[in-house]
């Protein structure tokens, strides 16, 4: 919905302490959408409370168009026709975050060495970079991955310590693989964890006909456990079976 020169009033907290981010977000928002916004400060918890209490809201901020309540962030993009964030929701958005950040630092780091980006080492390191970028991740709070991770990995369920070790192993070969050094240790670690992890994805998910969430971002992941699990495995694999035929 379009508007330009309209005027929009808004009640957000600005306190000392604490400057409420979606007010801010709302704000610009109604800029961008061609509000003047008539922008009301709560700057205390009483006056914050007191306004709750007055219009019968629950949070701030809330905004007001020609005298209607429109309501707070998520009510105003759902007017200007942006979706709302649903945290709840199932979404690819950190793996292909991951993924292409991986792929930009492996043609870096190759145009670095080589002067040029597109070469096999490349491709290597893009493998490399995403295991120790996706080890990273999971070990944020290895407690809530080991938890997710357990949902379906065939070996953690049979040794829960495997669930608890798996993102030093992953961040252990993706490190030795980026440094091209131990592949004596990178090589069967890879391989081990990467086809034990492809068989379970797949068992779970084409087998089993399950629809739970993956944990190869974290134990916060909203991703869902399927394909691009399953390709996560299988180019660890296929990582670990290029590099043994070329040190064979």
């Amino acid at each position: 919905m379009p508007a330009t020169a309209q005027k929009a009033v808004l009640y957000r907290m600005v306190m000392d302490k604490h400057l409420c981010p979606y007010g801010l977000k709302a704000k610009d928002l109604l800029e961008r959408q061609g509000f003047v916004v008539e922008d009301h400060w709560l700057t205390t918890r009483e006056e914050t409370d007191r306004f709750k209490a007055e219009h019968d809201v629950k949070s701030t901020p809330q905004t007001f168009i020609d005298s209607e309540r429109v309501g707070g962030y998520d009510d105003l993009r759902r007017r200007f026709g942006t979706m709302a964030n649903d945290p709840n929701a199932t979404t690819y958005t950190p793996v292909v975050a991951v993924f292409s950040m991986t792929a930009l630092m492996a043609l870096a780091a190759s145009y670095a060495v080589t002067g040029t980006p597109f070469t096999m080492r490349a491709a290597e390191w893009f493998i490399a970079f995403s295991m120790c970028v996706l080890a990273l991740l999971k070990l944020q709070d290895v407690e809530s991955f080991s938890s997710m991770f357990l949902g379906y990995d065939l070996l953690g369920q049979r040794w829960v310590r495997y669930a608890y070790a798996y993102p030093f192993l992953e961040g252990l070969a993706g490190i030795l693989m980026v440094a091209g050094a131990l592949n004596w240790l990178s090589i069967p670690v890879a391989l081990f964890i990467g086809t034990i992890g492809a068989v379970s994805v797949f068992k779970a998910v084409y087998v089993d006909k399950r629809e739970i969430k993956c944990a190869c971002v974290g134990g916060s992941s909203k991703v869902p456990l399927g394909f691009v699990s399953l390709t996560e495995n299988l180019m660890m694999v296929a990582m670990a079976v290029w590099m043994l035929a070329m040190h064979a």
